[in-house]
């Protein structure tokens, strides 16, 4: 009998060591930012804050928010704390308060650039990296966040309106179903390795996915943006295959500090048909490790 209730209580533990663990509960950091966000692969809490306020314009594009003015704060569960990662696109005048006030909550900056080239006004990109309380982190990225223009009420309802695009042909060239979110045509293409920061896995949804936004200018047409996510030795490759398909390199550079392997960020833009441009992107795809 004593064999038997050792077993019984040997297979409880083994049943709770497997146990799927608590989901970590969000809603308090969506409370501390004044916005909720969603929950993406990998299980990482992601919450989009797009420049609705900014007119950015290039080569007579009038950029959408989704299309590359789209700042954007990820969290993951670490322990019972949290990592958190993101990308805020801001004025040159917003950058250094928005730095200082970051600073004092114990948020790093990993990079500071452009993203795009010649457009207007000057848009500056800043990323950065924290770990801590969920909680007191949304605090700072709220109080950070509130230093700018940035919408920061209730986000505008999804558009339901179709695109002006050639879907299904970008869908088979790309290799990955784009996703339409407000008015652009959005693919994410993840890479086929792990990529780790301090041994805590960086799953694609937080950034380490190679991003292709297009967005319609009739007729077929559309400007594209985004970037690809290399390791060195892709690097060249994909400039050679982006500049034979006629789309314009506009920055590399580094997102994080302390990944493996080491990332390159190489960020493009380009206006034309919109079929010529995704068979670009594929050819530049073909010369990297994705999945």
């Amino acid at each position: 009998m004593r064999a038997f209730r050792s077993i019984v209580l040997l297979a409880s533990a083994v049943l709770l060591i497997n146990a799927d663990p608590k989901p970590f509960d969000w809603t308090p950091v969506a409370d501390a930012l004044g916005r909720a966000g969603a929950v993406q692969p990998g299980d990482v809490y992601k919450v989009a804050f797009p420049r609705g306020d900014l007119a950015v314009t290039l080569d007579g594009v009038s950029i959408k928010p989704a299309l590359a003015l789209g700042s954007w704060i990820a969290f993951k569960e670490d322990g019972g704390k949290a990592m958190t990662m993101g990308d805020l696109v801001l004025l040159p005048a917003e950058v250094n308060p928005v730095i200082a006030e970051l600073q004092k909550g114990g948020i790093e900056q990993s990079a500071l650039h452009n993203h795009l080239i010649d457009e207007t006004p000057r848009v500056m990109y800043m990323h950065f990296s924290g770990h801590g309380d969920a909680v007191a982190l949304a605090r700072t990225l709220h109080a950070a966040l509130s230093l700018t223009a940035t919408p920061m009420g209730p986000p505008s309802p999804p558009s339901t309106a179709p695109l002006d695009l050639p879907t299904g042909d970008l869908d088979r060239i790309i290799g990955h179903p784009g996703k339409a979110n407000g008015g652009v045509d959005q693919f994410s293409v993840p890479r086929a390795e792990r990529i780790t920061e301090h041994g805590m896995e960086i799953p694609p949804s937080m950034g380490t996915a190679t991003a292709v936004n297009f967005q319609p200018l009739g007729e077929g047409r559309a400007a594209i943006t985004g970037d690809f996510v290399m390791i060195a030795s892709e690097v060249n490759p994909v400039i050679r295959a982006l500049q034979k398909g006629g789309v314009r390199v506009t920055a590399i550079h580094s997102h994080m500090l302390e990944e493996q392997p080491r990332l390159f960020f190489m960020h493009f833009w380009a206006t034309g048909d919109a079929i010529k441009l995704a068979t670009a992107v594929r050819s530049a795809l073909d010369q990297m490790h994705t999945k």
